[in-house]
């Protein structure tokens, strides 16, 4: 691509945080964004980096309405020498296409999401942290903007990345969290969008968080619409536990997002020496296997956390602890080889890691 610049005069860059690992998720950002536009005649034109700021749309554009919208969740690390490192870009590339497909929105070539991360990166590597913990959060976005009322896909749309330095997701830090079954609220049903990173999902599942929050609990524990019997993800999270010393995970049905990290996490295991099995899981077989000691550990995984260990669940006004709401060896395992990976602590042996130039 040629991708045009407009970029931030020296003496009008903001200035750099202070700890790093105090910064709030998603709060500040950096001084530049990236955008290209599509049009039907000429498909996707117009790559720039310019100045971070608002975005001039009709009030009739089609993401207001019909919510046309799909996003991506990445990070930048820097190494010990100075490196600035993606973990597994082209997955994140892949997985906002299949987004993008599902939603009716045009795909973008792979090879020029990764160029437009690239550059934007290069342009604010001042932004991203040194010090392992923290991070510089990568935000693809695709919006339809066709200024036009009716149920349609748009003609029209922005892609547009914004890049934000963050510190730990949880303000528990690497520490065990609690979540809340909801066997009233669904995240997502068969047949629907719960598979594509697109905002509505989101959106349906603020009312049932808010209620997770009031009764203390950190995260949501989804489980199935059809039913509400078989657990899903937890929060914007998927989910792992350790039954019976195997690691165990919902399979992917349309209903689950295809998560990176969760990919990681599986395709680690057995080198760590750990055997995977996706399936369904009851929320009955949770419950007991905490309580008898068949259920050892459960953990998130996802790019914002990373690995997130879970120390109790509550479900029908009971609170089950899983073992002592300690964080579990193989959720430690997991999230220190993820993370000396990420910040190229540690051999990648996978080629997982990309360098930015």
């Amino acid at each position: 691509m040629d991708i045009a610049r407009e970029l931030v005069a020296k003496e009008k860059l903001k200035p750099l945080f202070e700890d790093p690992l105090k910064l709030p998720f998603g709060r500040n950002f950096t001084d530049h964004m990236f955008t290209m536009e599509y049009v039907p005649a000429s498909g996707w034109i117009r790559p720039c980096i310019k100045p971070y700021g608002p975005l001039a749309l009709d009030p009739s554009a089609n993401v207001f309405h019909y919510s046309q919208e799909v996003f991506e969740g990445q990070k930048a690390y820097k190494s010990a020498p100075g490196e600035v490192l993606m973990f597994r870009p082209r997955e994140n590339a892949r997985r906002l296409n299949r987004s993008l497909r599902r939603m009716c929105m045009p795909e973008i070539a792979e090879n020029d999401i990764l160029e437009a991360e690239c550059e934007l990166l290069k342009v604010e590597r001042r932004w991203v942290p040194a010090v392992k913990g923290a991070s510089l959060y990568i935000r693809p976005t695709v919006i339809g903007t066709e200024a036009a009322l009716g149920i349609k896909p748009s003609s029209e749309y922005l892609f547009y990345i914004i890049l934000s330095p963050v510190g730990p997701y949880f303000k528990e830090g690497f520490n065990p969290v609690s979540l809340w079954v909801s066997d009233t609220y669904s995240r997502a049903g068969s047949g629907g969008t719960g598979e594509a990173k697109t905002g509505g999902n989101y959106a349906g599942s603020l009312l049932a968080t808010l209620e997770a929050t009031k009764k203390g609990y950190s995260q949501v524990l989804w489980l199935d619409a059809g039913e509400h019997r078989y657990v899903e993800e937890v929060g914007a999270m998927n989910i792992f536990f350790v039954i019976d010393n195997k690691l165990v995970t919902p399979a992917l049905s349309g209903t689950i997002l295809q998560g990176i990290t969760r990919k990681s996490v599986m395709e680690l295991a057995p080198e760590l020496g750990i055997a995977v099995e996706e399936r369904r899981i009851a929320i009955d077989e949770v419950v007991a296997g905490i309580a008898s000691g068949r259920v050892s550990e459960v953990f998130g995984a996802g790019t914002a956390a990373v690995i997130s260990p879970v120390g109790k669940i509550a479900y029908r006004g009971q609170d089950y602890v899983v073992d002592n709401n300690r964080t579990g060896p193989w959720a430690q395992k997991f999230f220190d080889t993820l993370t000396g990976i990420q910040y190229g602590e540690l051999a990648d042996t996978r080629g997982w890691v990309y360098v930015v130039g």
